[in-house]
């Protein structure tokens, strides 16, 4: 059995000075000496050498078969800081080691770059997926990111401009520490379309004074936008789900960032723009049986800069026929069709999936509920009663809208 602890030492590109002296000490009087080539290299002395690269479970086996050897563990930075320690003090225990940080390249690169890392969002994308990681990003003041070959820095500026997140200053810190260290600084554009070495630490900053929306976008919102932002056809307007039930609605479906979502009798899509826009990792459906309100959907769209829509021209429901199933599903409708369609609908949903139905009748409102009730979906009921105050000779003068109801279940 083991007596001696683990010890595992940081160490930076500047090799043996930049250790602290006790640290340099304990790795020259090393039994056993486990690490990069590049770092084995920078001490001296006469222990067994081993050289590892990613498989940090060929560092666990010869830790358990060293006995009472000393034991060094030469790791990149900071060993704790998205490291090697991390992962043997998990497979190992905390007791069997020793850790001696070094200057983590995420330090090195926000010192670079001149800029406090205390609110920073900071994560590894050999971890992480970089859908996730864009997400995070959108809303963050500054980012910290180890990238990894397969997701270099061009690769995430290119998923952020997707996404139509272009208000970052971006450094991509290479070969931190070393004498061929560089900084480049420069827009989401400019680096998306550059190479940089597999050593690296991309940094954003927001731009001061923008907000977390592209320039483009700006005056349109996630959800709840004006209805006039919509194309509408002609002489139909007024069918389209005014912006206040629709932000009630989205509300009710409890969309996530990769749901999947159908709109049931579409229209010109404007529920399903807002749910793709908030399920921005997700997909959305748009079913409509008007050719004339299909194509604009498609407009919509583009209008939007919705690009995980999907708009689907047929009858409910038929037109479901090949789609994945949803997590949410919105029902929209003035016709006797609307309590099959519900029905139906609500047997496509995912276990906890949602259904929200919009109707404007008293008869449709009992018949859904019916519907929902024997399938035991709990069903809700809002009535909704809007009034839009208007300014008319110097006074203030509401007008109210029909009244229209809203039927939420989970099944």
């Amino acid at each position: 059995m083991a007596t001696s602890k683990v010890e595992i030492i940081g160490i930076g590109d500047d090799g043996l000075e930049g250790l602290t002296a006790a640290a340099r000490q304990v790795a020259q009087q090393a039994e056993i000496l486990v690490g990069a080539k590049q770092s084995l290299a920078a001490i001296g002395g006469k222990a067994e050498r081993v050289e590892i690269g990613a498989d940090l479970d060929a560092v666990v086996r010869k830790i358990e078969s060293a006995g009472d050897k000393r034991v060094v563990i030469l790791a990149t930075g900071d060993p704790l800081f998205y490291g090697t320690a991390r992962y043997l003090c998990d497979r190992l225990g905390k007791d069997r080691f020793v850790v001696r940080p070094h200057v983590s390249s995420m330090q090195l690169a926000f010192a670079r770059v001149k800029e406090s890392w205390d609110d920073a969002y900071l994560t590894n994308l050999a971890a992480q997926p970089l859908e996730f990681v864009v997400e995070k990003t959108r809303t963050a003041a500054k980012v910290g990111l180890f990238t990894t070959e397969s997701t270099p820095p061009g690769a995430v500026a290119r998923a952020l401009l997707d996404r139509k997140i272009d208000y970052f200053t971006a450094y991509v810190c290479e070969n931190l520490g070393s004498p061929d260290e560089c900084v480049t600084q420069g827009d989401l554009d400019e680096v998306a379309g550059q190479e940089f070495s597999p050593l690296n630490v991309l940094i954003l900053v927001r731009k001061p004074d923008v907000p977390d929306r592209p320039v483009s976008m700006r005056g349109r919102k996630l959800f709840g936008n004006p209805d006039e932002s919509f194309l509408q056809s002609q002489p139909k307007r007024g069918l389209l789900t005014p912006a206040e039930v629709r932000c009630v609605a989205l509300s009710l479906l409890d969309i996530g960032p990769t749901s999947t979502i159908w709109d049931v009798g579409a229209g010109s899509g404007s529920v399903a723009i807002e749910a793709a826009q908030i399920a921005s990792g997700g997909a959305a459906y748009a079913i409509e049986m008007d050719p004339e309100d299909y194509a604009l959907i498609a407009s919509n769209a583009e209008r939007f800069g919705v690009t995980n829509l999907t708009p689907i021209l047929g009858k409910a429901p038929e037109a479901w026929a090949g789609l994945p199933p949803p997590d949410a599903v919105f029902v929209g409708g003035t016709g006797r069709q609307v309590r099959r369609i519900v029905e139906l609908a609500f047997e496509q949903l995912r276990p906890g999936g949602r259904l929200v139905a919009n109707v404007g009748s008293v008869e449709n409102l009992a018949a859904v509920r019916e519907v929902l009730l024997a399938k035991e979906g709990d069903p809700q009921v809002l009535m909704i009663n809007l009034s839009r105050g208007n300014d008319q000779l110097e006074r203030l003068h509401f007008e109210a809208a029909n009244p229209t109801f809203l039927v939420s279940a989970i099944k």
